[in-house]
């Protein structure tokens, strides 16, 4: 019996261990305790308390006893042993975890810090829940009553959160309702609650959650693509003005000043292709506010017919000071044909034309999001594709900064004219962070002629800002490499959109990465970049769906860019643009 009582105390230690370790007791303390245990039915044997026992049997007793001792003991250390394991490796997950985007969508938000605020909010969801749940319960086991005035608490709380975040939101009569919905989730508790069936409920409403989230996701990224393809009212009015304005002037007045300063190497050149007046005079602006030198810019403009008018216009107005500027029309090249230039030939075929302009249209918003990303004609623009034609658009340059027009330029940018590019032939800022952005992200290495001939490793770069060497881009054909790889992916099997990609395969060990200072990317996407890095960087780019121009641009990074603009000049205000 005695040694019972002594095997039931060592037991109910065990069954203490999880309580030790919560109130900071060590292994140490539990063993000693242990010995304790064991030296009192060690001495009570001696003392003759067991009399009942053999020898032969206090031996066994206390052997059994020791090897029971010893393996709880072993228990112990291999569940510190787990503990520890556990502990490293949440240790190095939290490491990996993007502090910024934990800030925002995890529980230690800084709202959360204290667990009373907005406890009424959560406390009313948490019963919503229930109820929804109970409800199904209460239907399926014919509890008809129960369950409409299940129902009936669900809508009153329904009523009565609303889109409320915070308890100071909630109407008077929320704890009313909270009260009453409490007593129902009472009753039916008593009545129906079943922890496999509330288990299961649970993990349905969380599947239909999920569902729900992808689906709107992609609703979001249909609609975002929907609005970044499209142009604003105010700035499709100052398109219009600026051309009815510009068709209005005489011959003679539609001329820019310093146009000998169009061919002259000695200058500091840039090339800027856009269809949109008010972002390429950002452009233009923050480079002249910001040079040295600004007498010493000249920069070269292609637009489109249907913008031509309106482009020369702005800049006949709003001359940038002593630089010196010039509109072209991307039509007036003759040479850009399609017997020259495959994309233009891949445009006329039919299959492209079923493929961009007529086939299987989405009959729902979130089945379209990706059909509108990769059917979306932009990526077929000339002017986009006019990149490639530099030493053909300016034969007489031997170097030209290239400037994408969601840009803004930040300080004197003339020091990217003494980067010795090594021979290579674009200047570029590497993109590439342990696994993003390299070559494997644009381009398909399933096919052959793409991982025969390509590092899937390889570190990919921006366009945006980019120096070029028109010498060596001549010496090396870069427009002949371009033009290779555009005619084999006319099935779009290599890449599936944009100029991108053949870019990186144009420019393939020919390209030279520039410090990142000189240009910050991701204000069109990524909410987390740092101010610090946004004001040293020569250039900020809104890559991204959310440009500057547009309604769902980020708040905060829109003042970079609205800073280079003058919202009381006539035509702006008149076609009602606002910051």
């Amino acid at each position: 019996m005695f040694s019972q009582v002594i095997l039931m105390q060592l037991f109910m230690l065990c069954a203490a261990r999880v309580d030790q370790l919560y109130h900071g007791r060590q292994v140490s303390d539990w063993s000693r305790q242990i010995n304790f245990e064991l030296q009192n039915l060690s001495s009570s044997q001696k003392d003759g308390r067991h009399l009942l026992a053999s020898p032969k049997e206090i031996t066994h007793r206390k052997l059994r006893a020791r090897t029971g001792v010893r393996k709880k003991m072993e228990v112990v250390q291999q569940d510190d042993e787990a503990l520890v394991k556990l502990e490293n490796t949440g240790i190095e997950r939290s490491k990996a975890v993007d502090s910024a985007v934990l800030g925002k969508y995890s529980i230690w938000r800084r709202e959360n810090e204290n667990e009373k605020a907005d406890s009424r909010v959560r406390q009313m969801r948490d019963q919503m829940i229930m109820a929804r749940i109970y409800s199904v319960l209460a239907k399926s086991r014919d509890k008809l009553d129960l369950y409409q005035e299940l129902l009936a608490r669900l809508k009153e709380s329904q009523r009565s959160l609303g889109e409320a975040t915070a308890d100071a939101e909630l109407p008077k009569s929320a704890l009313e309702r909270m009260k009453a919905m409490a007593q129902v989730l009472s009753k039916a508790r008593d009545l129906l609650y079943d922890c496999k069936a509330i288990t299961e409920r649970l993990r349905v409403m969380l599947l239909s959650a999920d569902e729900q989230v992808r689906s709107l996701k992609k609703q979001s990224t249909f609609l975002s693509q929907l609005a970044a393809k499209t142009i604003p009212n105010g700035i499709h009015c100052l398109s219009m003005r600026l051309t009815i304005d510009y068709y209005l002037l005489s011959p003679e007045k539609r001329k820019f000043p310093n146009s000998e300063n169009l061919e002259n190497p000695e200058l500091y050149h840039y090339a800027l292709f856009s269809d949109n007046v008010l972002a390429a005079s950002v452009v233009v602006n923050s480079t002249i506010m910001n040079a040295k030198e600004p007498e010493k810019h000249v920069f070269h403009l292609v637009t489109d017919k249907l913008n031509f008018g309106a482009m020369n216009m702005w800049f006949l107005l709003n001359p940038p000071g002593d630089a010196t500027i010039h509109v072209e029309n991307v039509d007036d090249f003759k040479w850009l044909n399609s017997s020259y230039c495959p994309v233009l030939k891949q445009l006329e075929s039919a299959a492209m034309k079923e493929y961009y302009f007529k086939a299987d249209r989405p009959k729902t918003l979130s089945a379209g999001s990706s059909n509108l990303k990769y059917r979306n004609p932009k990526y077929l623009s000339m002017l986009n594709h006019l990149r490639f034609y530099l030493p053909q658009v300016y034969p007489k340059l031997n170097k030209i900064l290239f400037l994408d027009d969601d840009i803004v330029v930040q300080r004197d940018l003339t020091g990217l004219w003494e980067v010795d590019l090594n021979g290579n032939v674009n200047g570029a800022v590497e993109t590439c962070g342990e696994s993003f952005h390299r070559f494997d992200k644009y381009l398909n290495f399933s096919n052959p002629n793409i991982s025969q001939n390509f590092d899937p490793n390889a570190c990919g770069w921006a366009y945006g800002m980019n120096m070029f060497d028109l010498e060596e881009w001549k010496r090396k054909d870069i427009t002949g490499i371009y033009h290779k790889w555009q005619n084999m992916n006319e099935n779009r099997l290599l890449w599936k959109l944009g100029t991108l990609p053949p870019g990186l395969l144009t420019f393939y060990k020919l390209t030279h990465p520039l410090d990142k200072s000189w240009h910050v990317l991701g204000l069109g996407y990524n909410p987390t970049i740092e101010r610090s890095e946004i004001d040293n960087a020569a250039v900020i780019h809104y890559n991204g769906n959310m440009k500057p121009w547009l309604e769902i641009a980020m708040t905060k990074y829109r003042p970079y860019w609205t800073k280079y603009i003058n919202y009381e000049h006539p035509y702006i205000h008149g076609c009602k643009i606002s910051q």
